[in-house]
């Protein structure tokens, strides 16, 4: 892809219809934000690229952009790729290398590499974002991200809890905000091929090498939607109340005060 064409890349109203209900819905957008977009080199994060560098020239209200790449420093995961395709699009970015996966084997007691190196990224963007200026973090999970993460939550933790539209990080400094948070996998998918985005294939190589709750939860559900059609919607209309900040405790701390008027009662 040329630099010309990449410069007016435009995404389907068909993702930005649900990215600006999202967006207007959870108030992730103000007027002269500085947001700084992580980016692993997948086609959910590509994505979002091109959704917020629309938005930019069309939305009624100015913010700025960058992005971040965090690289973990697994063998056969190289992103630097990504270097010159944003300089082509003239977005600040700021690629950053950590031995996460040698720290991991220094530190973990157990496998769950998957969000140990989620924590350490997330440490690293908002250090980034702190230097740099930035005021909002934008993350490129999914309904579908979210769905799964509901599932893990009430089946292994028993909890009813899923990732959060937009929240404060725990200093108070940097507002995080997941624009796709109405937008399926596929759809995505299917844009990313459709625009030939420089989509790293399994970008956490570490990830595919190990079988994980996420990609059981993800298998259960594609199962599910086979027979039932309107499953998402009805999964984004139970976890709509748990998608805002602090919703997930008062809604747990309700449930515990039922349970235990109901075995009082007994």
């Amino acid at each position: 892809m040329n630099a010309q064409t990449t410069s007016v890349l435009r995404p389907p109203k068909a993702l930005l219809r649900p990215v600006g209900r999202a967006i207007g819905d959870y108030a992730m957008i103000r007027a002269g934000d500085r947001i700084l977009l992580g980016i692993s080199g997948g086609k959910d994060s590509l994505s979002l690229l091109h959704i917020l560098r629309h938005l930019q020239r069309h939305a009624p209200i100015q913010f700025e952009l960058g992005a971040i790449t965090v690289d973990p420093m697994v063998e056969g995961f190289d992103p630097s790729v990504l270097k010159g395709y944003l300089a082509e699009l003239g977005v600040p970015y700021h690629y950053i290398r950590e031995p996460i996966m040698e720290r991991a084997k220094e530190h973990m007691q157990n496998p769950s590499y998957c969000s140990w190196c989620s924590r350490m990224k997330r440490g690293v963007m908002y250090h980034t974002a702190r230097q740099q200026g930035y005021n909002v973090l934008a993350l490129g999970q999914h309904l579908d991200d979210l769905a799964e993460s509901f599932l893990m939550s009430a089946f292994h933790e028993g909890r009813l809890q899923t990732m959060k539209a937009h929240y404060l990080n725990d200093a108070g400094d940097v507002r995080i905000i997941r624009p796709l948070v109405y937008v399926r996998e596929r759809q995505l998918r299917a844009f990313s091929e459709a625009a030939g985005l420089p989509v790293i294939r399994d970008n956490c190589p570490a990830c595919f090498r190990m079988p994980t709750q996420r990609m059981h939860m993800k298998s259960l559900l594609q199962g599910e939607e086979s027979h039932n059609k309107t499953l998402f919607k009805a999964i984004l209309s139970s976890i709509r109340p748990l998608m805002q900040e602090d919703s997930a405790k008062t809604v747990n701390e309700v449930a515990h005060k039922i349970q235990k008027r109901v075995s009082s009662a007994k």
